[in-house]
Order: structure tokens, then sequence, then C-alpha cells
């Protein structure tokens, strides 16, 4: 537990009464002092608060799971948890589209055109990276995906690859998952949204798969290691985790592994520890404040 420093009354005073004016009120204070990380907020619905509390912690990367029905994406992982008030846009465009105009503000004298800084105060140009998995048929809901975007879109939020295949960095990048019907996205130009590839089959398969499709590729981590009985990967698993990464970077695509061990915690701390240290650029995780280092048990891995 932090101690507070030991001041003088009149400092403490100072301190307390501080925010009471505008003198230390800061324009974009939201996300003041949060150091981004690249940390993927799986299942973030299940969050207390989606998408809030994964920025909270520094996650630039998030995941919505969607299911379309009669023409409204509502947001659960599966049927029975989905309510009329979470839906897509409640949860995750309109919490995001707030976050991005409070870290813009356009009320101030000395701008002299507007600005797009990303959501992190303490780093605008870092994107947040959004997963949009499709629960239901692909061919059907993408479209309603796209056309949920569209406040994003318009107000030059996405990043965004152009009929010259040249890509532009936004404050949000959108990589559609499960469903996502790839025919629908790899063809499309210009295009404001991109692929989660399937790591496993980037040499193969999905040979033809570039950045520009798919920057950041995924895969089941037991499907493709199977399981963990330490707390580090046996010399086969190493070496295959070696090769698909030195695919995926050759490509230029970055990479995340869902469903690690979540306990023991000593084991999953140890496959955190190991991803990083090999290259692995994202960390998919469930305990957002365990990767983030604000709990006991995370130790900083």
């Amino acid at each position: 537990m932090a101690v507070a420093p030991d001041v003088s009354t009149a400092l403490q005073q100072i301190l307390n009464q501080a925010h009471q004016g505008p003198l230390y009120t800061y324009p974009t204070s939201l996300t003041q002092g949060i150091v981004p990380k690249l940390i993927h907020s799986h299942n973030d619905y299940w969050r207390d608060v989606p998408f809030y509390s994964a920025i909270s912690v520094g996650a630039v990367s998030v995941e919505a799971d969607v299911w379309l029905y009669n023409g409204t994406l509502y947001i659960g992982h599966e049927e029975g948890a989905l309510t009329n008030a979470r839906t897509f846009e409640s949860l995750y465009i309109s919490p995001i589209l707030d976050t991005l105009q409070r870290q813009n503000p356009t009320n101030s004298s000395f701008l002299k055109a507007p600005t797009h800084n990303g959501v992190f105060d303490t780093n605008g140009a870092q994107t947040l990276y959004l997963f949009v998995d499709v629960k239901t048929p692909g061919n059907t809901t993408w479209p309603y995906v796209v056309k949920a975007l569209e406040p994003l879109q318009s107000g030059g939020w996405l990043s965004t690859v152009n009929p010259s295949n040249q890509f532009t960095l936004g404050a949000v990048t959108v990589i559609g998952t499960g469903n996502t019907p790839l025919n629908q996205v790899q063809p499309v130009t210009p295009r404001y949204y991109f692929y989660d590839a399937p790591i496993p089959t980037l040499n193969s398969t999905f040979s033809n798969i570039t950045s520009l499709v798919s920057p950041i590729a995924s895969t089941d981590f037991e499907a493709s290691f199977g399981p963990v009985p330490g707390t580090s990967l046996n010399d086969t698993q190493l070496a295959l985790l070696r090769a698909q990464v030195a695919t995926a970077h050759a490509k230029g695509i970055m990479l995340r592994y869902w469903d690690q061990p979540g306990w023991p915690i000593s084991t999953r701390n140890g496959i955190w520890r190991q991803l990083k240290s090999e290259g692995v650029d994202f960390i998919n995780v469930d305990d957002l404040e365990g990767a983030a280092g604000f709990s006991d048990e995370s130790n900083y891995w």
C-alpha cells in the first residue's frame, strides 16, 4: 500500500483545495498518467466496465463479441448473456468516441488545426486495437459491423489502407475475428478495418496475407502447444513458437495467443514472461491488473 508523503499542514491544504478551481484542471485528464501496455483485454465485455477498465490499466487492445439480431449488434459471450442494453454501440462505439473527443478538445484558442490523438494522454500516437469477434454468420453480420463503425470513420479516427496500399495509422485500429469473412475484408479498398489471420497457417494456407490485411494474427495457445506442466515451454514447444514468431514478423505481422494457462499463477506468469521475451507482441489476458503489474500475485511476472 502506498504511503502518503509527510508534508506540512499548509501544503496539504493547498493540495486538498487545488482542484476546486480551473488552475489545476487538465483538459485531457481522463487518461492522464496511464502508460500504454501491449496487453489484449480478452473477453473485455466481461469486465465490470468494458473498455474503460482496460484503458484504466493501459491495455491497448480490447475484444468485443458481437451477435446480430434484428439489425442490432449485441455484446456477450453466449446468447443467454445478451441483453437489450448491452450493444456494440453502447459498450464500445460511444465510449471510445467520447474518450477520443475528451482527448482532443476543440475549444482551445491555441489550436491551429484539429488533433487526432488516441485514447492515451501519455502517448497520443498509440492506436487502440478493437477486435470485433463475430459470433453470428459472418457474411450477414460483418456489413452491420462496418455500418456501426461509421461514427469513428467519419471522424477520421480509424486506421486505413488506401487504393495505393498505403497504410495510415489512426487512433483506433479495427480487426475482425471469429466469423469475420476474409472476402469482405481483403479485397476492399479503401478500407478501415482488418482481419485476424491464423498464426499457424501464415506460411501455408494464408501465405498471401500481408500486414496490410492482418496487422495482428492470433491463435489458440493450447491447441498449438498443448499443456504446460511447469512454468515454461519445453524445447519442442519453444521451437514451434520461435518458428511462428519468425514467420509472422517476416511479414510485419504482430502476434497474439489466446487460451493461455490461467492457473497455477506461477505457470501463467512464466508463460507471459516467456512469450514476451520470445517476441510475441501482445499478451492476451483475463487478469488485467495482474498483467499490468498492479496485483500482488503478478510480481510483475
